[in-house]
């Protein structure tokens, strides 16, 4: 069994004396791992960071061994996060998150590709939290967990939503939440993609999507904790707010 193609590298770790095991997300093949003979030496090792765009090929004797990869380097990203906190964080909630949530070798094309498109805007700091905001929404919706913020789930209203229900997604307004306001999550206008995005609203909008990433997606993915790499992040652009 074998396959070619293009893919960004999640995680790296050692395997034996000189190998190591990677995990990749590719756009037809999902999260996939498989060893790299000699991926702790000098010419390979550099090429294996975390966000770095390689060119694959993978080969096994069965289709459900574990396999080896041979790699080549088509993008690094680690000049990008390099002297950059933000940066650097922002890389390692978005590898962590999907090494942590994504199955064994499902596809998801469309998340695939939002992922390269935000890895390619990091160290543009005025831009990428928005962004990375988008990508952490798009990441609900695609393990199941999507927001409905298009109406009031009590009234039906389409106007002055301003809370999210932490029991079913759906947006909330001021007039359906009554004496359960203080129950409620932020609705930001920024989570419904409207106007500019201000740092202060895009961190509001982390709350949001942090309380159903930690109390929704991370207890369907069975006793493991959301990565400590997604706190970070959110910890580190809260500085900058």
């Amino acid at each position: 069994m074998e396959w070619r193609g293009a893919g960004i590298l999640l995680n790296v770790r050692r395997h034996g004396e000189s190998s190591a095991i990677i995990e990749v997300f590719t756009p037809e093949r999902g999260k996939h791992a498989g060893v790299v003979r000699g991926g702790t030496s000098r010419k390979i090792a550099p090429s294996l960071q975390p966000g770095a765009q390689l060119d694959l090929a993978w080969r096994a004797r069965l289709e459900d061994h574990i396999g080896s990869f041979s790699v080549e380097p088509l993008r690094s990203r680690a000049a990008l996060v390099m002297n950059n906190r933000l940066a650097l964080a922002g890389l390692n909630a978005v590898t962590g998150l999907l090494s942590f949530c994504l199955p064994e070798r499902a596809p998801y094309p469309a998340l695939y590709q939002r992922t390269e498109q935000l890895l390619d805007l990091l160290g543009q700091d005025d831009v990428w939290p928005l962004a990375y905001l988008r990508w952490e929404v798009a990441l609900l919706d695609e393990m199941g967990f999507g927001l409905d913020l298009t109406s009031c789930a009590a009234t039906g209203a389409t106007q002055g939503l301003i809370y999210v229900s932490p029991k079913s997604g759906r947006a909330v307004s001021a007039e359906g939440a009554g004496d359960w306001a203080d129950r409620l999550l932020p609705l930001p206008p920024v989570l419904r993609g409207e106007g500019g995005g201000p740092d202060a609203e895009v961190a509001e909008a982390l709350r949001t999507t942090g309380y159903f990433l930690e109390d929704r997606l991370a207890p369907a993915m069975g006793t493991r904790p959301l990565p400590e790499a997604r706190a970070r992040f959110v910890a580190a652009f809260s500085r900058r707010v």
